[in-house]
């Protein structure tokens, strides 16, 4: 529904948190956003397979370090631990 409207990514990571908040009621929201840029493989930086990513947390992901440290782990784990 978001990304299908012209917009930078980090405000595309932004409204995600804000919907997911409002829909679910949690004690906090951790969401990561990563993607290719036209612009970065065609012109600009010209770094073939280059991903940008763009994070944002609220509640708990943000006051308590060993929660947010924890979702972090996760996301490296499904990666293989390339980020």
């Amino acid at each position: 529904m978001f990304p299908r409207r012209l917009q930078v990514q980090e405000r595309l990571t932004l409204e995600v948190a804000r919907a997911l908040e409002e829909a679910l009621a949690p004690k906090g929201v951790a969401v990561v956003t990563e993607a290719k840029h036209m612009c970065m493989l065609m012109r600009g930086v010209e770094k073939q397979n280059s991903l940008v990513t763009s994070s944002h947390v609220t509640g708990v992901f943000r006051a308590d370090r060993a929660t947010r440290g924890e979702f972090m782990a996760l996301l490296d784990l499904r990666s293989g631990g390339n980020r």
